[in-house]
């Protein structure tokens, strides 16, 4: 299957309204951090359905094609596919290894939060399992929002099996970082850390206090109970 086939089927969902709707949620107008985005009003349950009846019909080479489309519904088929893809070839190195590289060749256009977050904690995460992490520390010194949030984002599969070094050093990396998308990406990691290690989260964040971003904070004591909640925002570190 080539990809002017997956571009077809998502156009059979196209809606103008939820098009407008799109552009205004991720934020496409000047000045903006998606910028010049184009949408054609497909839902994500929309395109997982297509996904779905494509992923193992696709050739992968086609993948990167249509991970670089302008339209933003095309990237989000072609990552879910690559994950995908990827979760079927449990068995397979030579697959997995196949659609890294192929998500690796696909970053310029991975250029919003939806499209980091959906991707890289199925698919980055586990096959850097017990390999080497080097490349998420490259992805956070390339000075790109994007990849820095892929390499934050990504931690959260290591999170999920008690796995918290990578995303602590991350995370106190991107402090100084001026962007309000890292800021909250940095408090979701120390919160699912929280979750599974409230001690690590909250020591975390007291030895970091005075350079936490206010948004990461909020964001990582948000399931915290309200009156201790408070005590923190007031920098009552308890």
């Amino acid at each position: 299957m080539k990809k002017e086939a997956v571009k077809e089927m998502l156009a059979q969902f196209a809606c103008d309204d939820k098009a407008q709707i799109l552009k205004r949620f991720f934020k496409t107008g000047k000045g903006e951090y998606g910028e010049g985005d184009i949408f054609i009003g497909v839902t994500v349950p929309q395109i997982r359905q297509v996904v779905e009846a494509c992923y193992d019909k696709i050739e992968h080479r086609e993948l990167v094609g249509l991970a670089l489309s302008p339209i933003h519904e095309h990237r989000m088929a072609a990552l879910l596919m690559m994950v995908r893809i990827f979760g079927k070839s449990r068995k397979d190195a030579v697959v997995q290894q196949s659609m890294v590289n192929i998500y690796m060749d696909s970053l310029e256009g991975i250029n919003n939060w939806d499209l980091v977050d959906l991707s890289a904690p199925k698919l980055l995460a586990p096959w850097l399992k017990n390999r080497d992490r080097g490349i998420l520390y490259e992805l956070s010194e390339s000075g790109d929002l994007w990849r820095e949030r892929i390499a934050l984002v990504t931690c959260l599969g290591f999170i999920r099996n008690g796995d918290f070094d990578d995303v602590l050093r991350l995370a106190e990396r991107h402090l100084g970082h001026s962007h309000d998308l890292i800021h909250k990406a940095i408090g979701w990691m120390l919160r699912e850390v929280g979750k599974r290690d409230e001690a690590v989260m909250t020591r975390f964040l007291a030895d970091n206090y005075s350079r936490l971003p206010r948004t990461s904070l909020r964001y990582a004591i948000e399931r915290m109970e309200p009156e201790r909640r408070k005590r923190w925002l007031r920098g009552e570190i308890c």
